[in-house]
């Protein structure tokens, strides 16, 4: 498990990640309260995430087209120093007041370029700080410290932002200072981790040709990825869940915070929180567990993604922010345990020269979906919190059912055998 933890490069990448983590949950808290304590309206929730994250998406294809001819590194480091000066200016407005919308709009805005380029260079940057062997630990290890934020940040954020006046669901002017806090902790974590990239030896490109347009790398990248019949399944598979969780997760669950629960930002917080360290549980089972028989574990995802169905269905009813935490952890715990053993089996099987750009397609069904999932959800939970549960929680378990029926067809056996690796990323059921 802590086996990548002995390169020098690894740690300084993971600590510093692990600090910027914790950030990012702040910025998760803070940012959705900001806009509802300026507006009351969750469909303005929905488009700001929206903004944040149709840039994202857009711009993950060039990220990694950009990973594999330049150093990740210098990515990384460049997209952190413009993210702490955004995040510098946001907090400054609101601690003093004069924060609006338009502002909120462009950081989101920001924010989003910004990740389209670092997501795809960190993911393409782990698997040459490691050896090939610890390529579980070392997803294990930086997915988990992720999780691990989430169960320590937002309960801190939430925290913070009650205690200067945002206690019990009230959603004032009055929280601004708190929310402003929060932003300035989130700023001091983005110069934490620009500190440690600086100090990581300079990673060289992986081997795609400098003189290559970047589209074309691009539309290299697509072609090749396109030629596996099973990452196209796999793909679509991960695309369709994160549709039908994220926006639930991102949008309904501070909903129903804000007008369910007496906790108010406190209850936003401890969900959140249980949501990250579910899947830090999964993600050590992942990294500490052998590898299953690639049978076993299509049989695994086909379950879980039924029984995700089932618990997205049943929150719509939960009326106790304990009982929601402990439902939402649930959904961490078989989320961690799947994203460890498909990122590092990709990583393994992916032609080193493809890493950047096949990574970035990974990246894009896990988070290109979530502008749309959140904006649909931003709309549909003017009916009603239940409607948006209830109608993602049917798809989620219908998804399930579908992927059972065609289970073979996304196997990681099949995907072995689509890339001609002589590596066994999953050993054969018996």
């Amino acid at each position: 498990m802590l086996a990548a933890l002995k390169t020098r490069d690894f740690r300084l990448l993971w600590g510093g990640q692990a600090v910027s983590f914790v950030g990012d949950q702040f910025h998760l808290i803070a940012l959705p309260w900001l806009v509802l304590t300026l507006t009351h309206d969750p469909v303005q929730l929905g488009i700001v995430l929206a903004l944040a994250g149709i840039p994202r998406a857009a711009l993950m294809l060039l990220g990694g087209a950009y990973a594999d001819r330049h150093s990740p590194r210098t990515i990384m480091l460049v997209s952190d120093v413009s993210r702490l000066a955004l995040v510098i200016v946001l907090a400054g407005a609101t601690l003093t007041g004069s924060v609006q919308m338009w502002m909120i709009y462009l950081l989101a805005l920001s924010f989003g370029v910004a990740s389209g380029f670092f997501m795809p260079a960190g993911e393409a940057a782990l698997p040459r700080l490691v050896d090939n062997e610890h390529l579980e630990s070392g997803n294990a290890l930086m997915l988990g410290v992720g999780q691990l934020a989430s169960f320590i940040g937002p309960v801190g954020a939430g925290t913070l932002i009650a205690l200067f006046g945002a206690a019990h669901g009230a959603t004032t002017r009055a929280s601004l200072p708190g929310i402003g806090l929060a932003f300035v902790v989130d700023a001091a974590t983005f110069a934490v981790s620009a500190a440690t990239l600086w100090m990581i030896h300079s990673l060289p490109a992986l081997g795609a040709a400098k003189d290559q347009h970047p589209l074309a790398a691009v539309a290299e990248g697509l072609r090749y990825a396109a030629s596996v019949p099973a990452f196209r399944w796999l793909f679509g598979i991960i695309a369709s869940a994160n549709l039908l969780l994220m926006g639930p997760l991102t949008v309904g669950v501070p909903v129903i915070a804000q007008t369910r629960f007496t906790q108010g930002a406190f209850a936003y917080g401890i969900i959140i929180a249980a949501y990250g360290l579910g899947n830090v549980g999964g993600m050590l089972a992942g990294a500490s567990l052998p590898r299953p028989a690639a049978r076993v574990f299509t049989t695994v995802v086909v379950a879980l993604l039924v029984g995700f169905g089932v618990v997205i269905t049943a929150f719509g009813l939960v009326r106790s922010a304990w009982l929601g935490a402990a439902m939402i952890g649930v959904l961490g715990l078989g989320n961690g345990y799947i994203a460890v053993i498909l990122m590092s089996t990709i990583q393994r099987l992916t032609p080193k020269e493809m890493l950047g750009r096949f990574m970035s397609l990974v990246m894009l069904a896990m988070l290109g979906v979530t502008p749309l999932s959140q904006a649909v959800a931003g709309v549909v939970v003017k009916a009603g919190p239940e409607a948006l549960f209830f109608g993602a929680g049917a798809a989620m378990t219908l998804l399930g059912v579908f992927a059972g029926l065609r289970r073979r067809s996304w196997s990681l056996d099949r995907f072995a055998d689509s890339t001609g690796s002589t590596e066994e990323p999953l050993p054969e059921a018996a």
